[in-house]
């Protein structure tokens, strides 16, 4: 019989390779730039107001970075994203 789940080969030591590599700031990320001057009115204007960034949603095929604005945007505001 085979097994319906899918099996990954990443494991948690895959992922301090990985983090250094990643953009750290809106600055560093390049490729995106249309989402990426957005996201600084709206990174500056939230933070003008003292007010949480409002919902953001991102979507697309892997790779584009989406993971990556997400924690990005959550350093530059201070908070911490909880991937689930």
């Amino acid at each position: 019989m085979n097994d319906p789940f899918i099996q990954s080969t990443w494991t948690k030591q895959d992922e301090p390779f990985e983090k250094p590599l990643r953009p750290q700031s809106l600055f560093d990320f390049s490729g995106q730039d249309s989402v990426r001057e957005r996201l600084e009115v709206f990174i500056a204007a939230a933070k003008k107001r003292s007010e949480p960034l409002g919902h953001c949603l991102f979507y697309g095929p892997p790779g584009l970075g989406k993971t990556t604005l997400a924690n990005i945007i959550a350093k530059t505001m201070g908070t911490q994203l909880v991937v689930t």
